[in-house]
Order: C-alpha cells, then structure tokens, then sequence
C-alpha cells in the first residue's frame, strides 16, 4: 500500500508538472532552443532513454509494458515501435495530452493506451516489462522501494528505471533545496548512495524474486541520473 509520504509527494510532482512546469517541460521535450543547462538535461535524458530501451528485448511483439511516468510520450513511442502494447500513465493531464498529441500515427504492429493517474493502480493489470525512466527520483528510499515493489508484484519479467545517485552535486543541491521555500520549484530529487540502495532492494522481502542487474550512470552538466535493472528470477 501506497505511505502517506508517498501520496504527499505525488500530490506535489502532479501539482508541479501540471501547473508549473508543464511549459518548460513541453520545450525541453521538443527541438525547440533551451538555455544551456536546460540543453545538458535534455542530453542527458536522450541519452538515458536510449540506454532504457537497449536494455528491453528488440521485438517485443505480442508483450505488454508499462511505461511508469510517461511524460510527454517519446519512450513509450519507441517501445510502441517494437511491437509492444503500452500502457503509458503519467500523473499531468496536460503532459498526456501533450504525448497524445505528438504520438505518430503509424507505429506499426504497437499501440499505445495513455492513462492519467497512479503507476501502482492495481487496475492497469499486469505487464511483462516496466520502464520507469525519472519517475523514482522524488521518492525517499523506503518508498521508491514500496514503489518497485508494487510494480514488481504485476511484472513477468523485468522492471529498468533510474533512480538520483548520490554524488557530491546532487547532495549539495538537495541540502541547499531545503533551506528555501518551496515556492514554485520542483519537488526536490532524492539522491540515494547506490551500494545501500542496492542493498536494500536485494534484502526487501517483497522483492525476494528479483535480482538487480545492469546498471549505468548518465552525467551530462545538470542531469545525473543511474539506470538500474531489476529481473525476475
């Protein structure tokens, strides 16, 4: 079951992408000019995307994956090209609306079914893979356990999603975060020491059928982000 301090976080990140940022968020996912940070986040996220992907089968025809804060669509497109079918959910309604509007007409043998709402709603069924590319990173540990946890009890074969690392900038960053209101800022990244992590998600009982795997950090200018494979054992 979802914590309390979950619920409030997603209350936030839903808040933030759907009122504050859904702008921002809408030229940083095109070709549109951005500044120079912006322009290393978006490199960066291009690169991390295509480390996700190469991670999931080639053909995934006949396979059903869950695309867990799908954002503005651009994954769940090329997993759609596979041949899969995507249940792509994302907690904006303007960021699924946007992803609607920009998915191509023509994918092939894949579709995609986009959702508004929660990644762990038991109602979308099951999957035989998990993508969940950023979507972990606002969550303290124990809950970005519970998350895969809850995904991983409706998962067949493999979960791959990227979690904050904890480095000197991102802990600076985060530190620095709190001193000031909150105001209209994102809800703060999370970063979380690898080892421990990984340790923790081997130990959490819930999650006994799994095996962490591949592993791979991406660090262009303001965007730091670590993939990591879970499996089904």
């Amino acid at each position: 079951m979802p914590t309390v301090s979950y619920q409030d976080r997603r209350g936030e990140i839903e808040t933030y992408f759907d009122r504050t940022a859904v702008e921002a968020w809408k030229r940083l996912t095109s070709d549109a000019p951005v500044s120079g940070i912006r322009a290393t986040v978006r490199a960066g996220r291009d690169t991390m995307r295509g480390i996700l992907l190469s991670w999931l089968p080639e053909d995934l025809t006949g396979r059903r994956v869950l695309d867990a804060g799908c954002g503005t669509g651009a994954l769940a497109t090329e997993v759609a090209r596979r041949g899969a079918e995507v249940v792509a959910i994302d907690l904006s309604p303007k960021l699924v609306d946007l992803a609607r509007e920009r998915l191509p007409a023509d994918l092939g043998p894949g579709s995609v079914d986009f959702r508004v709402g929660d990644m762990l709603d038991p109602a979308l069924g099951t999957f035989d893979h998990v993508v969940s590319m950023d979507s972990v990173i606002h969550y303290e540990r124990d809950d970005a356990v519970g998350v895969l946890a809850g995904l991983a009890a409706r998962t067949r074969h493999s979960i791959v999603f990227t979690y904050a690392p904890r480095t000197p900038m991102l802990a600076t960053m985060h530190a620095v975060g709190k001193l000031f209101p909150r105001g209209d800022r994102s809800p703060a990244i999370v970063p979380l020491p690898t080892r421990r992590f990984t340790k923790r998600l081997r130990k959490d009982p819930a999650l006994s059928g799994w095996t962490p795997a591949r592993t791979e950090r991406v660090s262009n200018g303001f965007y730091i982000s670590q993939a990591l494979e879970l499996v089904a054992t």
